[in-house]
């Protein structure tokens, strides 16, 4: 399947398929990586679709891609444990170590649909050359916690530079692994022109730890702060009602079904709130070392039903997971992208429809969430083929063989 010139035609699709509508048999025409027409118009080389059911990629609005080494590791610890025990086998961790976790990870991420991702870990200048290599849009930059200075961490951010796929982000991991003053600083150097990634009420322990130190809860000391417009805050499991209300004007909040469930957490995302209240709800897996999986289509699943099993309700449905996980994510991003309808950047997911059984037009979203397919076909970003089943699998074992001389 080649693209010989900057435009061609996904011809025949057995269904396109965004949060908000289904058509097919129907054609996709990409220009210059971005989607010109939707419907019976044929331009440029032909691609034959009629195999296929296309979608928007999946953003995965948060994750620590090198963790793929640390799978496995501690799959039995509450979060406060859980992270001793990660800074400890952190600490063992070299750079060529962290790179090959992160390629792995892209190739698990591009292999399961998704096309965008934000990162936070320590390998940021890793993350923008493997973006790169493989066409997939990320999101990185330093993480700022006790041990570092803000200088150092403004030195390695602004040296990041980007590039058509990546673009640099400050990473704070958490209030409690700071301090107020640094986070002053930080606010202050950059002038508040970079998105601030941080871990935000992940657990009831964060809230008592920072309400004894500061007197308020975490959001209404991000916001007292005046980083609120800022922040990408992640997990909010223990958010309380009158604090999503600043969350407003935020780039996004980030739900992680399966981590939360996986580390105990408690609490609950309250994902209906956030959407109702006008909130920019994404959601990301977290980490391998805490999920074990970076399966977007496996984690729109754990956000319904967690949801579902938390309220008691039905409130939460597949579309709006799917919204999530697409229109929402590049809203994030700052990209016009995650439908399918002309002007929308050309990052769509090629599946089988003999996946997506029994195909029909009413069910076909319900397949995408509650049974998704075990495979992704092919991946393009910008309009360009990235990803075709198994063409990886000769550098994933090479990854996974240089992997093990490291355990």
């Amino acid at each position: 399947m080649g693209v010989s010139n900057r435009t061609y035609t996904l011809r025949n699709c057995a269904f396109a398929v965004d949060y908000s509508h289904v058509e097919g048999p129907t054609n996709i025409v990409v220009e210059d990586g971005y989607i010109k027409h939707v419907g019976k118009e044929v331009e440029g080389d032909e691609l034959e679709c009629s195999e296929y059911v296309v979608m928007p990629g999946l953003v995965n609005a948060h994750t620590h891609s090198a963790m793929t080494v640390l799978r496995g590791v501690f799959d039995d610890g509450e979060l406060h444990e859980w992270l001793a025990r990660m800074w400890d086998e952190e600490r063992k961790l070299t750079r060529e170590i962290m790179a090959v976790g992160s390629e792995i990870a892209v190739i698990e991420m591009l292999s399961s649909g998704t096309t965008a991702f934000v990162d936070m870990y320590f390998n940021p200048d890793q993350i923008r050359d493997i973006s790169t290599q493989y066409g997939i849009r990320a999101r990185a930059g330093p993480t700022l916690m006790k041990d570092k200075s803000v200088d150092e961490t403004v030195r390695e951010l602004r040296a990041l530079g980007e590039s058509e796929f990546f673009r640099p982000i400050v990473n704070v991991h958490s209030l409690y692994a700071t301090d107020l003053q640094k986070l002053r600083e930080l606010r202050d150097n950059l002038n508040r022109e970079y998105h601030l990634h941080i871990h935000l009420s992940e657990t009831r322990e964060e809230v008592f730890q920072i309400k004894r130190r500061y007197g308020m809860f975490p959001v209404e000391l991000i916001h007292r702060e005046g980083l609120t417009e800022h922040v990408h805050g992640v997990h909010l499991g223990w958010v309380t009602s009158w604090e999503l209300n600043y969350l407003r004007s935020s780039i996004a909040v980030t739900h992680c079904p399966t981590s939360n469930m996986k580390l105990a957490t408690g609490g609950a995302f309250p994902m209906k709130e956030a959407l109702t209240q006008g909130l920019n709800v994404t959601i990301g897996t977290d980490g391998a070392a805490s999920n074990n999986s970076l399966n977007m289509f496996q984690e729109m699943k754990m956000a319904v039903l967690l949801q579902r099993h938390n309220y008691w309700s039905t409130g939460i449905t597949a579309v709006d997971v799917f919204r999530a996980s697409t229109v929402n994510g590049y809203k994030m991003l700052g990209i016009r992208g995650g439908e399918i309808r002309p002007g929308y950047v050309a990052d769509l997911v090629l599946l089988s429809k003999y996946e997506l059984y029994p195909l029909t037009k009413e069910r076909l979203l319900s397949h995408l969430v509650y049974n998704p397919p075990k495979e992704v076909e092919k991946v393009i970003i910008q309009g360009k083929i990235v990803y075709q089943k198994d063409d990886f699998r000769d550098r994933l074992k090479k990854l996974l063989e240089k992997l093990s001389l490291y355990l």
